[in-house]
């Protein structure tokens, strides 16, 4: 049972770490231009599946942003068409930051739960021992 805990508990800080690295990219590119010619930079969301039975949770793959973004009208950008505009990608940074406090409270949580379950697995090897 206590394996079980630490084995499940393992597989979400994966999940939850990925979701991190996702979303700190999603806002590390937020601000990025491109030429209207080009595509935006894509958000990457993580995808998450339920493993069979007690085995976890698992990163299933990764959807995309809408590579169309958002126009911005800079025509003093180096970057920009003949008309003034820029592409930027469609990425909302106070859903970003949402996203971040969740992945991280839930990578925290899971670490918590190593911790007691190896905690609890010693006190049990000492058990024995007495």
């Amino acid at each position: 049972m206590t394996f079980d805990a630490i084995g499940i508990a393992g597989t979400a800080l994966t999940v939850h770490r990925k979701w991190l690295d996702a979303v700190s990219d999603n806002l590390a590119n937020a601000n990025t231009a491109t030429s209207t010619a080009g595509d935006a930079f894509q958000a990457r969301y993580v995808i998450a599946q339920a493993g069979a039975g007690t085995t976890g949770v698992y990163v299933q793959g990764a959807a995309f942003g809408d590579a169309e973004g958002r126009l911005a009208y800079q025509p003093d950008h180096p970057l920009a068409d003949a008309d003034g505009y820029v592409r930027y990608p469609d990425i909302d940074m106070s859903s970003q930051m949402g996203a971040l406090i969740m992945a991280q409270r839930g990578y925290q949580a899971n670490a918590a739960v190593v911790d007691r379950a190896r905690e609890t697995y010693l006190a049990a090897l000492q058990i024995g021992r007495g």
